[in-house]
């Protein structure tokens, strides 16, 4: 009789393995009670989805750690997360998510570099704010959207540390100020007149010299293309995928 139920049954589960499944299923209780009790919440569901999201948040870390205190976000860990999303054949687009204060401008700008020569679509949006050099990054994607609350301010680049006092140090500072602005106005609407009349107002930052621009200011002035949030910008990631689809296909 147990060969025939055996034979009727052959995925029923044997005695030796009965007892891993409970060991596992115990093992997943375990993980899901950890996650509750330090994040206050389940699991998500990981869907295969085609498009990769991207975060820029805090401050952007270059050559020099910060401290433990502030957020930051390693441009050594996105480099090869943007190398990644570029070669795998799954992901068909980017959606990057600024909320930065700015930092390091060379690898800021390494970033925005390597997001502008992407091949896949990509579009930004911008929450709370996208500063300093967080606007080459906005302006890097092939749309870029604002919140109707978020801000980026546009201020000189500056030194921290020893500066030696010679002529070849503002020069630098100079040259290095000029490809933020090339950057900033070959990738966006606004001039590189608009950009350093912004750049070098006075009277509107308390402790600095620039200008804080808000959305709807951003938008009229071409830094950035459109209003909007996540919905808009998901629409309009789709809308570039399907454009680059239908250029395959021709």
């Amino acid at each position: 009789m147990y060969q025939m139920n055996e034979e009727l049954n052959p995925n029923a589960e044997s005695p030796e393995t009965a007892p891993d499944r409970a060991i596992a299923d115990e093992l997943k209780k375990k993980n899901m009670l950890q996650t509750l009790q330090s994040l206050g919440q389940t699991n998500v569901p990981q869907l295969e989805s085609n498009i990769f999201c991207l975060q820029i948040i805090g401050q952007i870390e270059g050559h020099m750690v910060m401290s433990p205190q502030n957020k930051t976000t390693k441009y050594e860990h996105v480099i090869p997360q943007i190398v990644a999303a570029e070669q795998n054949p799954k992901i068909e687009g980017v959606v990057l998510i600024l909320n930065t204060v700015g930092g390091d401008v060379e690898a800021g700008l390494a970033i925005a570099e390597m997001i502008a020569t992407m091949s896949k679509p990509t579009v930004s949006i911008v929450l709370g704010g996208g500063h300093s050099i967080g606007v080459p990054i906005a302006v890097s994607a092939c749309t870029s959207f604002i919140a109707e609350t978020a801000t980026m301010t546009i201020h000189p680049v500056r030194l921290t540390g020893l500066v030696i006092g010679v002529p070849q140090s503002f020069e630098y500072l100079e040259r290095m100020q000029d490809r933020v602005i090339h950057f900033i106005s070959s990738h966006s609407k606004v001039t590189e007149e608009k950009l350093r009349e912004l750049m070098f107002r006075t009277g509107e930052l308390a402790r600095d010299i620039g200008t804080n621009v808000v959305a709807k200011d951003a938008v009229d002035m071409g830094l950035i293309d459109r209003l909007g949030g996540i919905s808009s910008a998901l629409q309009e990631l789709d809308r570039l995928i399907q454009e680059k689809k239908g250029e395959y296909l021709q």
